[in-house]
This record gives C-alpha cells, structure tokens and sequence, in this order.
C-alpha cells in the first residue's frame, strides 16, 4: 500500500525521547579518541558506552565534510550534530549526556576503518556512518563488534540482516529508487525509451545499476539501458552526452554539484532528454547550481526537500533554530532522533545500552514518524530496509514539488 508522504505527526519533535529527560546542566561532550578529533576539537572524553551508571552515551559519527561528496555530507553532519547538541541541552536521555564522537573522513575508506576502530575502541554503542564503500568494507567488522551501523549510503548490499545484521538503511535503497524511477517512466512511455544512467564514479554510483538493468529485464520493459560513469573530475559532461547519444532519459545517481553541471550541459546541448535525480540530488542545491536548467528535471528520493512544507520541516526548523534548513540537513537530524529514540526505549526499560540490545530496540520500535519529512521508518529482524517506498518529485518554478507519492517498485 503506499504511504503518503504528507502524513503529519501531532506530537513534538521531540516528545518521544524527552519523556524519557531528567532535565540536567549542559555537559557537551564532542570529541573523540586515538588521535581524532571531535566536533569542537577538543582531545577525547572517556566514559563507559555500555550503558552503566551515569556516563555520558557514546555514539561515532563518519562525515564527509571536504571529499567529493561534501556538498550533501556537510548538511548532513550538521543535522546529526545539531540534533545531539540539542538533546543534551535538554537534559540528554535520563540525564546522560551523547558524546558524539566525530571526524571528516574526506570520503577515504581506509581513514572511515580507522576512525571506526578509534570509536570502537572508546566503547561507542553504534555508529552513523556515510558512504557506500566505506560501509561495505566495514560491514563484516560491524557485525563481529555487534555495532549498530546507521549509514547515508542506502546500498541495497547492506539490506539482508542474515547477511548485515547491525547494518540499519535509514531509506529507500537505491536500488529501489532506480526501480522507482525506471517503473514511472514506463507508465509515462509505455515502454518507449532509452535509458542512460549517469553515475558517480564509484562503489555508491554503482550500487543501482545492475539492479536497475534486472528490473527492465524482469519487467519486460522495452527499454534500451546503458550506464555511464562520470568522472570526478570532470568540468563538463558534454563528451558523455555524446556517448550516449539518443537517450531518451537519464537517471542520475551522483551528488547535487555534477548532477547540476550535467543539467546545464544537456540544455547547452539542447538534448532532447528528461532528466531524474535519485536522492543525492533532489535537493535545493541542485536547483540553485543547475538555476533555469533545473526547471523539469525529475526526482526520486524518500527524503523531502524542505520546500515541501511539512509538520516535521517546521519542527525541526523550531527546535534547531534554523530558518535555512535542506532535505539532507532533515535527514541527519531524523537519523539522529531515531537512533537515540531506541537507545532512549533500553534506559527507559533499564537496559544496558550495548549493541545488540540496540539492535533489538531498532528492530521493535514502532514505525518511526517524521511528519511528512519520509515515509515512516520500520524495521523488523527480518528486514532492515527502513523504508520500501518513495515519491516523485519535479522542479517547477524553482522548487521541487511532489507529483506522485509513496510509489512502490
């Protein structure tokens, strides 16, 4: 059944995890260990993570903050960060501060396993990663440390608790997405269509292309389908253009700055061709660098851009004090609120917060609700796609707007 993504939640923002508050002082600690550094530089605070006594709650942050996905990764950590810092003014969870521990990884694998054994190794009880390489690789370390993984890559490799069972995906995978986008424009063609994908040069912009190739397949589609990485660094895409001469549409799944240097050179081009975002740029910085360019170019994502005015955009807006919000800040604050939603249900219960009681929380919380912002978030123990569904978004006037939602693959 789909879920209409403008579904708006009546209690606070805050409320589910504040009922749980003894209001206490201020005690922010942000720094983290074996040389890293944390979010106010600070050299690293110790402290249990295992959930005795009073000690503040560890939790290990991996940002890309200056790598080649900075430009939607910055938002992001931000709205982690800002979510944490304000929960601890309000007392943190039964009066236990969250350390979040946090470094810019510069989209470097081998700095993301360091950074994740330096929080490891100072007792975090779960970790909020970024990328779909750097996850991968630590997948298997993840699962021996019984660590719960939140991540903003949505790889559907990392779905399947038998195979990741401390991997959480806090969205619609891309897989899903391309599925997404792929039903869509057969429904709109009827099966007349040439399909080019143009992707980030790398384990993330890969993750959907096959699966995308197998659903046309599946589905008998009559699409032709081809695939096509884009450099990084690249200052056009006009050769790219060229090779795939003829498409009739192009899925793009890379980050809001190539995305829009290729939306202006398809209208330079004057290619007759529409263009789709999957979720890493349907965002408002896609419309700001892509400018007219953008106007028409579809998007798949489950996470709104905060142009769609919902209950949750305004409740994050109010509780951050952030006037000048985007869909990825949203997103790292929500990942933020529900990670310490579950750990905030095993202290209400007077659980130790370790990592596998952790993953049982996740797993029977009730669909999280953030007011329109996605669709609700569910995991089960056999399922860890959080989400199953996405609407469609368009860019008119400037400013996406939802032109169908909650749509299933």
């Amino acid at each position: 059944m789909a879920i209409p993504l403008l579904t708006l939640r009546k209690e606070d923002i805050m409320s589910r995890t504040r009922t749980l508050i003894v209001v206490a002082g201020l005690v922010l600690l942000t720094a983290a260990c074996g040389g890293a550094e944390g979010d106010n530089g600070d050299a690293a605070g110790g402290g249990d993570g295992d959930g005795g006594g009073g000690d503040p709650i560890v939790l290990g942050g991996i940002f890309d903050l200056t790598g080649p996905t900075g430009d939607v990764g910055t938002p992001y950590a931000e709205g982690v960060r800002d979510f944490i810092s304000q929960l601890n003014e309000d007392g943190g969870i039964d009066g236990r501060q969250i350390n979040l521990m946090s470094q810019d990884y510069q989209y470097d694998v081998a700095l993301a396993e360091q950074l994740y054994s330096q929080y490891q190794g100072a007792r975090a009880v779960a970790i909020l990663g970024w990328g779909t390489a750097d996850t991968e690789a630590l997948r298997g370390r993840v699962s021996a440390d019984e660590l719960p993984y939140f991540s903003g890559s949505l790889s559907e490799e990392l779905a399947d608790p038998q195979e990741t069972p401390y991997n959480f995906l806090v969205g619609t995978t891309y897989s899903d997405q391309m599925r997404i986008a792929l039903k869509y424009i057969n429904e709109q063609t009827g099966g007349d269509a040439n399909i080019a994908v143009f992707h980030h040069d790398s384990p993330f912009g890969e993750s959907p292309v096959d699966d995308g190739r197998q659903y046309v397949e599946d589905q008998g589609f009559g699409f032709e389908y081809s695939a096509y990485p884009m450099p990084g660094d690249a200052t056009d895409y006009t050769a790219l253009l060229s090779r795939a001469q003829g498409a009739t549409h192009i899925i793009v799944q890379n980050v809001a700055s190539p995305a829009a240097q290729l939306a202006q050179d398809i209208a330079n081009q004057g290619a007759d061709a529409q263009m789709v975002c999957l979720n890493w740029c349907t965002d408002e910085e896609f419309v700001e660098l892509a400018g007219d360019t953008a106007e028409g170019v579809l998007g798949v994502t489950p996470w709104a851009p905060a142009s769609i005015d919902t209950e949750g955009v305004q409740e994050v807006v109010e509780a951050s004090g952030n006037d000048d919000v985007g869909g990825h800040y949203l997103q790292g604050w929500y990942y933020a609120e529900l990670m310490t939603t579950a750990i905030a249900k095993l202290v209400e219960a007077g659980e130790d917060v370790t990592g596998p009681n952790l993953k049982t929380a996740l797993e029977e919380t009730e669909p999280f609700d953030t007011g329109g912002v996605s669709p609700p978030i569910d995991f089960s123990a056999d399922d860890h796609k959080g989400m199953t569904v996405a609407p469609i978004f368009e860019v008119t006037d400037g400013t996406w707007n939802v032109i169908e939602e909650g749509v299933e693959p």
